[in-house]
């Protein structure tokens, strides 16, 4: 395999690791941290591939920029599920499912790609269909 399969792997495991931060089942925090924390995690992931080329910048961007987008992306989906009564420990059980399987396709030549660019699509998808809200519509509600 060539260098751009291990990119390919750094991607898909910096997705799975920030599709895995967004359902952190115990978790009180600023959202922009945990972006930052996905970023970072997905960095580490991207640093320790054992490519032919350990450590090159390119799986460190490749890890970062997956972790980035898989975390926004899922995020939404998240809130989403919460905005409809999902559980916390229901939600994380799902996305540590969600991500193990992303960790295990990660391994496919261009799959980590493919979940990078997946889940944000996504998710902008699930984002779009929402209905919108009017607050004129609750002035015709007679009580």
């Amino acid at each position: 395999m060539g260098w751009w399969y291990w990119i390919g792997v750094s991607v898909g495991l910096g997705a799975s690791a920030g599709v895995l931060m967004s359902g952190l089942p115990f978790r009180r925090t600023v959202p922009a941290m945990d972006a930052l924390a996905a970023l970072a995690i997905g960095a580490l992931v991207g640093l320790s591939i054992a490519g032919p080329h350990r450590g090159h910048w390119s799986d460190i961007a490749g890890g970062a920029a997956g972790g980035l987008a898989a975390y926004l992306a899922s995020s939404v989906i998240v809130s989403g599920a919460f905005r409809r009564g999902g559980t916390r420990m229901g939600l994380a059980i799902l996305m540590f499912g969600i991500a193990f399987v992303f960790a295990s396709l990660a391994f496919v030549p261009a799959a980590g790609f493919v979940e990078a660019l997946g889940v944000p699509a996504l998710a902008w998808r699930l984002r779009r269909m929402q209905p919108e809200r009017y607050a004129g519509l609750r002035t015709l509600a007679k009580d």
